[in-house]
C-alpha cells in the first residue's frame, strides 16, 4: 500500500516516536534510581501474580465505592489493549499490504468484531471522564484538566482516525472476511463502497497516514502526562508493600547520616516510583479525613507535587549535586500539611495502584523532628513527658498500676510463669476512660478463668505516637526498654485493648529485635516467639469457645447500637469481623452499620500522633465522624480503641448529644457476664 519513500517515512516515523517516548522514561529511571535503595525484591512469584489479576482483571480500579468511574476505565483499559494489537497490525500494513495478524482465522474474525466493539466503549469511557471532569467538576479533579483534555481529545482521535480507515479498507476489499460490523455500518452510511477505485486509493492512503499520526502523537505525549500511569502503575503494584499497612520501618540511628526526608532524593526509590504512578484521580483526597475536615493537607496534591519536583529536579540530581535540591519544607511542601495527616491508610487504601502517602509524611516528620529540632509547640512537653516518665501526661510512673488496685492483679514480677500478659498501654494506666477499659480485660480474664499478669510500673509508653510524629529516636528508645522487659519475663502470650500498641508490639518491635549488641541469641529466640493478640481477637475466641459466662439478654435493655472500625485494627490490621463477632454474641440489641464503616471507615482524628496536636484549620476530624454517627440512630457506639472512645465521647459532648453511649468491646462484654456488673 506505501510506496518505498513512504515506508521510509514510516521507519523514521517509528524510530522517532520511539526516542520521544524514552527520553522521558530514561529521565524517570534515572531518578528512581538516584533516590535511597529499599529492597522490595521478596516473593517475586507472589508479586507477580497479585499485579497479574488486579491489572488484567482490573480490581485495582474496583476497589472502592467510585464503581462507574471504575466501569469506564476498564472500558477504556480493554479497548486500549485491542488498540495496541491493531497499532502493531497497523504499523506492519505499511509494509506488506493487505497484512492481517490473524488471518482469515476464526478468532481473526472474533478480533476483528471485537474491536470494533471495544471502540464503542472507548468513545464511551472518555465521554463519561469528559463530561465528569468538564460539566460536573468533583474536588477530586482539582490537577491539570489541559492534561485531561489532551489524552481526551488523542483517544477520540486514535479511535475515529480507525473506524474510518476500517471503513475505507472494507470498501476497497468487500471480498476480505473480517467481521468488522461497525465499519461495515459505517460504509453503508457514507456511501464509501461507490467511490471510485482512485477515490477509494487515496482515502485509504489518507486515511492510513491520519490514523498513523494520531497514534504515534499520542505515544509520544503520554510519558509527558499523567497517562504515563499505565506503565508505571502496574510497576508500582508489583513492588507494593507486603507488610501490614500501619508498619514503619526502623531508622538506622547509629549511622547519624540522614534522619528523614530532607531533600528529594532522600526518599527511597519506591517513594519515586509512587509519584510517577500517580493517576491523579483523586480517590485519596475524597476519603482524607484532614482533607475532608478542611485542613490544608491533600495526599493527591502531596503526591502531585512530588512527582513536579522529582522533573523540576531533574538538573541537579543527574549531575549528583544535591546542595542544589531545594529542601521539601517549606519550600515544596508546607508545615502544616505535614502535621495533618492522621495515618489512618484510607489513601494507600483506595488507590488503585497502593501509593504510599503516608510513609512520605512521616519521613518529611522524622527529618524535621531529628534533623531541626523543629515540630508543632505543644508536642514539646508531650515529647519531655514521654522521655521523663515514659508516659504522654507526665504522670509519675510509679503509678502506672494504680487502676488495678483492689482486683487483686499480679505483676509478671510476682507471676514470671503467666500464660497471658495484659498489655494496659499508657491510657489503659493513667486515663479514666481506658482504665475502664483495663478493668473490663481483667475482669474478663478472671471470669474465663485465665492465668495472666501485667508489667505494672515496669510497662512503658509502646511508642506508637512518638514515631509517627516523627521521634525515631525517642521511640527507638521505649521500644527496647520495654524489650528488655519482655526478654527478662519470658511471658509468650501478650494480649492488647489499643490497636496503636498492638500495631506497634506485633508489626513494629520484632524488627528491633536483630539490632547489634541488643540481645543475645537466646533472647532474640523468644522475643521472635511472642505471640500478640488483639482484645477483639482474644474475646471472639472465647466466646467461640464458650469460655465466658453471659446473662440472658433482657428484653426491655435491646439497643440498636453501631461498632466505629478503629484504623489501626480495621484497615492496618484486617480486624473487621472479630469486634462485630464479639458484638453479635454480649450486646443486647441489633447491628447497623455506619455508612463509613470496615475497610471505608472514617478516622476519629487520633491517630499519627494527633491526639497530642490541636486541629487548628478547618473543621474537627471527630465531629465529622460524629455527625455521622448521631445519623445513624444508635443508641451505643462501640469500638475498640481507647483513642477512638476518647474523641467520639469529646465530639459527642461538643455536639450537645448526651443520649449516645460510647463503650470499649471489652466494656460491651465484661457489662454482659454473669457476674457483679463491673464499675
Amino acid at each position: 500500500m506505501l510506496s518505498l519513500a513512504e515506508q521510509i517515512i514510516l521507519t523514521l516515523l517509528v524510530l522517532a516516536t520511539v526516542v520521544v517516548f524514552f527520553i522521558p522514561v530514561i529521565k524517570r529511571v534515572w531518578i528512581i534510581v538516584s533516590c535511597q535503595y529499599e529492597n522490595r525484591f521478596d516473593s517475586l512469584l507472589k508479586r507477580f501474580f497479585y499485579t497479574f489479576f488486579r491489572v488484567i482483571l482490573q480490581l485495582c480500579t474496583l476497589r472502592n465505592e467510585r464503581i462507574w468511574t471504575g466501569l469506564a476505565h476498564i472500558m477504556i483499559f480493554y479497548g486500549a489493549l485491542a488498540f495496541d494489537t491493531m497499532t502493531i497490525n497497523h504499523v506492519l500494513e505499511g509494509y506488506v499490504d493487505g497484512f492481517y495478524l490473524f488471518g482469515s482465522s476464526a478468532f481473526g474474525l472474533v478480533f476483528s468484531a471485537s474491536v470494533d466493539a471495544f471502540a464503542i466503549t472507548v468513545l464511551a469511557g472518555i465521554c463519561f471522564f469528559a463530561i465528569k471532569r468538564f460539566v460536573l467538576k468533583p474536588k477530586a479533579y482539582n490537577t491539570s484538566s489541559l492534561d485531561s483534555a489532551l489524552i481526551y481529545s488523542f483517544i477520540f482521535l486514535v479511535t475515529a482516525t480507525f473506524l474510518y480507515y476500517e471503513a475505507i479498507l472494507v470498501a476497497s476489499h468487500p471480498g476480505e472476511a473480517r467481521w468488522a460490523w461497525l465499519s461495515q455500518f459505517i460504509v453503508s452510511k457514507l456511501g464509501l463502497a461507490d467511490l471510485s477505485r482512485p477515490a477509494l486509493d487515496l482515502n485509504l492512503k489518507i486515511s492510513y497516514w491520519l490514523h498513523t499520526l494520531a497514534v504515534f502523537s499520542f505515544i509520544a505525549y503520554v510519558p509527558h502526562s499523567k497517562y504515563f500511569h499505565m506503565f508505571a502503575g502496574p510497576v508500582n503494584l508489583f513492588f507494593r508493600k507486603h507488610e501490614p499497612s500501619g508498619t514503619i520501618k526502623p531508622l538506622n540511628l547509629e549511622s547519624g547520616e540522614k534522619f528523614g526526608a530532607e531533600k528529594a532524593t532522600d526518599f527511597t526509590w519506591k517513594d519515586a516510583l509512587d509519584s510517577f504512578s500517580c493517576v491523579e484521580c483523586g480517590r485519596c483526597q475524597d476519603v482524607c479525613p484532614a482533607f475532608s475536615s478542611g485542613k490544608t493537607l491533600s495526599p493527591k496534591m502531596i503526591i502531585y507535587n512530588l512527582e513536579k519536583h522529582f522533573l523540576a529536579s531533574f538538573g541537579p540530581i543527574r549531575k549528583r549535586k544535591k546542595g542544589e535540591l531545594k529542601r521539601l519544607v517549606p519550600e515544596v511542601f508546607s508545615e502544616e500539611e505535614i502535621w495533618a495527616c492522621t495515618t489512618c491508610g484510607a489513601c494507600l487504601h483506595v488507590c488503585p495502584f497502593e501509593i504510599e502517602h503516608p510513609k512520605k509524611l512521616i519521613d518529611l516528620r522524622q527529618n524535621l523532628v531529628l534533623a531541626e529540632g523543629k515540630f508543632p509547640a505543644e508536642l514539646r512537653d508531650f515529647f519531655h513527658h514521654l522521655e521523663s516518665q515514659a508516659n504522654p501526661w507526665g504522670l509519675a510512673a510509679g503509678s502506672r498500676i494504680d487502676w488495678a488496685k483492689g482486683l487483686n492483679i499480679k505483676t509478671a514480677a510476682d507471676k514470671p510463669s503467666a500464660s497471658f500478659l495484659l498489655w494496659t498501654g499508657c491510657f489503659g494506666a493513667y486515663d479514666e476512660q481506658g482504665r475502664k477499659i483495663a478493668r473490663a480485660m481483667a475482669t474478663i480474664l478472671k471470669a474465663a478463668g485465665l492465668d495472666f499478669a501485667v508489667l505494672g510500673n515496669e510497662e512503658k509508653c509502646c511508642g506508637d505516637s512518638a514515631r509517627r510524629l516523627g521521634n525515631e529516636y525517642l521511640f527507638q528508645t521505649l521500644a527496647v526498654e520495654n524489650l528488655k522487659t519482655l526478654a527478662k519475663y519470658r511471658i509468650k502470650n501478650i494480649i492488647t485493648f489499643c490497636p496503636h500498641g498492638y500495631n506497634t508490639l506485633k508489626n513494629e518491635y520484632p524488627a528491633l529485635i536483630d539490632l547489634p549488641g541488643l540481645f543475645n541469641e537466646e533472647e532474640k529466640e523468644f522475643l521472635k516467639s511472642i505471640q500478640v493478640i488483639s482484645h477483639v481477637e482474644f474475646l471472639s475466641g472465647l466466646l467461640a469457645k464458650g469460655k465466658l459466662p453471659l446473662k440472658k439478654a433482657e428484653a426491655e435493655n435491646q439497643v440498636v447500637y453501631t461498632y466505629h472500625d478503629a484504623c489501626y485494627y480495621g484497615r492496618h490490621n484486617g480486624l473487621f469481623d472479630e469486634p462485630r463477632q464479639v458484638l453479635r454474641e454480649v450486646a443486647s440489641g441489633s447491628l447497623k452499620e455506619l455508612q463509613n464503616s470496615r475497610e471505608h471507615s472514617f478516622c476519629c482524628g487520633a491517630g499519627g500522633g494527633l491526639m497530642w496536636l490541636e486541629e487548628k484549620p478547618g473543621q474537627r476530624v471527630s465531629h465529622l465522624r460524629v455527625e455521622e454517627i448521631i445519623k445513624n440512630g444508635s443508641n451505643l457506639v462501640a469500638t475498640s480503641c481507647p483513642f477512638c472512645l476518647t474523641m467520639l465521647q469529646d465530639g459527642l459532648r461538643d455536639n450537645g448529644v448526651d443520649d449516645i453511649k460510647v463503650m470499649d468491646v471489652a466494656q460491651v462484654a465484661a457489662s454482659s457476664l454473669d457476674i457483679t456488673e463491673l464499675r
